[in-house]
């Protein structure tokens, strides 16, 4: 069984790994979409100044690089099973995130209404299968169960 859970987490993270990976590689395009998606509140606005001011970058592009990075980091820490059900957790709420910003067919009509509804239920279940890594229980090795009685 083990096995195929790692199997299984493996293969779940693919779309991750290769979603990051694609932003970090053309991060032109992902600035572009997040300029264009992305409202950030006026309260965080002067700090998104400083950032811009220290890091030499607009908002939108360091919004582009933490995103693909976040995407290939955790997909990378879930699949080696490293703080498994934390960096879960940190997806989760990164697709909820992206699902509100970029999939919004709420407020869209006809086909592009429907593109981003399959694309909002492709995310729910992405949601479904990130809580099931979140909760799945720790795995105790041998090793530890001779040490602490557990």
């Amino acid at each position: 069984m083990p096995a195929l859970v790692t199997l299984g987490r493996v293969l779940f993270v693919v779309l991750f790994v290769f979603s990051g990976a694609s932003k970090l590689f053309d991060i032109a395009s992902t600035t572009q979409a997040i300029a264009e998606k992305v409202s950030l509140p006026v309260l965080v606005t002067p700090y998104t100044g400083q950032l811009e001011v220290i890091t030499g970058m607009p908002t939108a592009q360091l919004m582009a690089i933490i995103a693909g990075v976040v995407e290939v980091a955790c997909g990378l820490f879930i699949a080696l099973n490293i703080g498994t059900r934390f960096f879960a957790w940190v997806l989760l709420l990164f697709v909820c995130v992206a699902t509100f910003y970029f999939h919004n067919f709420w407020d869209m009509t006809g086909a592009d209404r429907i593109n981003n509804m399959i694309h909002a239920l492709k995310n729910l279940s992405l949601i479904g299968g990130l809580l099931v890594i979140a909760g799945y229980p720790r795995q105790v090795t041998l090793e530890e169960d001779r040490y602490t009685g557990v």
